[in-house]
């Protein structure tokens, strides 16, 4: 039975004909792209990418934001061949890159290129496996201290860059930095100057040329010369206002120049700076910082004739202090003590306080030493020391012999308790550069507060010692029966000589031990060592607290000696106390356990007066004196009061010899 053509299905093959031309066409133009694709991707080579960005090819502009245009940087192959890039494809880097054309079509959602994300990217990947690959690490530290740096703040005309990026410092391209120590770095180091002078710093690259540095590098072509990453690092740029540059400027010049840095950190202005304190005179406030001429150049701000003005920079009523006056003209700011022919005052100065410091300790730590050796081998034979018969000199047994009056210990504990003041104030910035120097100053609220301290306990302690020596003297002088050199005086005298040479046979088993007076020779040393103290110290202290004063009479050369012996002559001072003086008066093997408490309650036992002046003794109780001087013993509130202030005391002052010596020796 057939069908009219009416009556057949209309289309149905049609349509099954229209379906696969349209899968074929659909195919085609897939397989076109693909194929176009392909061919793009194979176009963005290195070789595709040079044909038009190669060195004298074409000069290609760019929008640059401000409605004007700015040219792309050129490649040159010779010198990407020899950059630490140079196996990398251009697309490794520039992936936002997605064909070859004159106008390139952008990646959507793709980040232009980015030193920063691409090195760190790779050392995380190197990571698992880092051996050969370790400068990635050092680049991903570099790329943090650039983000911290003040190049990273945003620029001030444009807010939307940072100041400067890793390509207006490196040419990215042709990246290659050689190691240190080749004949390639040194000729490295002879572009930086050019590098950042001429895109940003054209002002300080023109002060640079005139410089000393700057006739090394620009001028004589020698790389020993300063140039910028020297002074101001080269990922790590601090505003060269801030606090961080200026403290780390300074160790920056002392990496060249060791022993001006060394010279420098004996003065004032170098100690403040090494607690962590920017006020006072640094390299660059006397010398400058990109003109920097030579000392004997007319123009230079530390020449004869400029540098009164220099110093009164900061020198002036303006700036709170006292204005320079001419003897700053002849300080030595690196005056040191082993070149004589330059400084002959130093080299004098410190011959002669090393002689007395080496004096001094090695006599009497000889002293100490001979003298715990012969009472500790002397307890351990057993030798007692009789006890005096009281009741036969019909003296109870209870009564103590005064030794010191109320005066006497009040002078004592308030001497002791400023000294140690001193000593801490002092030797924080004659240490500055320990460890615990810079603690002590931000503590107390910086070097200025420390220097007030240290100024108030200085007049306090010469205070008490002047009021001390007028009352004696006016004792002594009304006292007609008095005798200077006698027993009961100070002053050294023939029979000190002979017991302090009887001590030392006394030592070596060679004769008895000395009968002492009122005053052993040890006590009077430590007396009059005072004296010395309160002159050498309070006088080179005053006139470096008063500097326009001294200047306006004396030459500048007078503050460096004063630096000098003002500090060696306080570290005698310190370290002999707590050494000598405590070992003396507490830790000898008969005066164990610590402390000796003679000082703070005025007493002692008639056994221990006898035992340790027992010439005083018997001359008390020959003349039938003794019982003038006896006392009631203490009370127990009194004694256990007396021993933890004597306690408390030598552990501060043995706290204070560990800081000295932590200072001392480097620490």
């Amino acid at each position: 039975m057939f069908l009219s053509n009416e009556a057949k299905p209309v289309g149905i093959l049609d349509t099954k004909m229209e379906t696969r031309t349209f899968f074929k066409t659909l195919l085609a133009v897939v397989a076109s792209m693909l194929l176009q694709t392909s061919a793009q991707a194979e176009d963005l080579t290195n070789a595709a990418c040079l044909s038009c960005h190669e060195v004298g090819k074409h000069k290609i502009k760019v929008p640059d934001g401000d409605d004007g245009k700015r040219s792309l940087a050129t490649v040159n192959p010779k010198n990407v061949a020899k950059s630490v890039h140079a196996k990398m494809d251009c697309v490794a880097c520039h992936t936002d890159i997605v064909d070859a054309k004159d106008k390139h079509a952008k990646a959507t959602n793709v980040a232009k290129p980015d030193c920063a994300t691409c090195h760190a990217k790779l050392w995380d990947e190197a990571k698992a496996n880092p051996a050969g690959r370790e400068r990635l690490g050092v680049v991903v530290q570099n790329i943090d201290a650039y983000k911290a740096s003040f190049h990273a703040r945003p620029d001030a005309d444009h807010p939307d860059r940072p100041k400067a990026t890793c390509g207006d410092c490196h040419a990215t391209h042709e990246f290659a930095v050689p190691k240190k120590g080749t004949p390639e770095r040194d000729q490295w180091r002879l572009t930086v100057p050019k590098t950042c002078g001429e895109k940003c710093h054209e002002e300080q690259l023109e002060d640079f040329e005139g410089s000393v540095h700057g006739a090394l590098v620009m001028g004589k072509d020698d790389p020993k010369g300063a140039v910028c990453i020297d002074c101001h690092t080269t990922h790590e740029i601090r505003g060269a206002s801030s606090d961080p540059f200026k403290l780390k400027n300074v160790e920056a010049c002392g990496d060249c120049h060791k022993a001006e840095l060394h010279s420098y950190r004996d003065t004032y202005h170098g100690q403040v700076n090494k607690l962590g304190f920017t006020y006072t005179a640094k390299c660059s406030d006397c010398h400058g910082s990109h003109g920097i001429k030579g000392t004997d150049d007319p123009a230079s701000k530390v020449h004869v004739k400029n540098r009164l003005k220099t110093c009164q920079q900061c020198h002036n009523e303006k700036k709170g202090l006292p204005l320079a006056t001419e003897g700053f003209i002849t300080y030595g700011p690196h005056a040191n003590s082993h070149d004589f022919a330059k400084y002959p005052q130093m080299w004098i100065a410190t011959k002669f306080m090393v002689a007395l410091l080496i004096g001094v300790f090695a006599f009497f730590w000889l002293h100490c030493g001979l003298w715990y050796y012969r009472e500790w081998k002397e307890r351990g034979g057993k030798l007692v020391t009789k006890h005096v018969d009281t009741e036969a000199l019909g003296l109870k047994p209870e009564k103590h012999f005064q030794r010191f009056s109320w005066g006497w210990r009040v002078a004592h504990l308030v001497f002791a308790l400023v000294t140690m003041t001193l000593v801490l104030t002092g030797t924080s910035a004659m240490f500055s550069g320990s460890s615990w120097a810079p603690v002590v100053a931000a503590a107390v609220g910086g070097p200025k507060v420390l220097g007030l301290i240290h100024r108030v306990a200085a007049g306090l302690f010469v205070s008490i010692f002047l009021i001390h020596f007028v009352y004696v003297m006016q004792r002594l002088l009304r006292d007609k029966t008095f005798r200077w050199f006698g027993p009961d005086s100070l002053i050294p005298n023939w029979k000190d000589f002979s017991d302090c040479w009887g001590m030392f046979k006394w030592f070596f088993g060679k004769g008895p031990k000395p009968q002492f007076e009122r005053w052993a020779y040890f006590e009077k040393f430590d007396y009059w060592a005072v004296f010395w103290g309160v002159n050498i110290i309070g006088w080179s202290g005053l006139m470096l607290a008063l500097p326009h004063v001294t200047a306006t009479y004396l030459p500048g050369w007078v503050f460096n000696v004063a630096t000098l012996v003002h500090g060696e002559e306080a570290f005698l001072a310190a370290v002999f106390l707590f050494t000598v003086h405590f070992f003396n008066n507490h830790f000898r093997p008969d005066k164990l356990p610590p402390p000796d408490v003679v000082m703070f309650t005025g007493t002692q036992s008639i056994e221990e007066f006898r035992k340790d002046h027992p010439a005083h003794y018997q001359r008390m109780v020959d003349t039938g004196q003794l019982e003038k001087y006896l006392v009631d013993a203490p009370t127990k509130q009194m004694h256990l009061g007396s021993v933890i202030l004597g306690i408390v005391l030598i552990s501060a002052g043995l706290g204070l010899l560990v800081l000295v010596a932590i200072g001392f020796f480097g620490g």
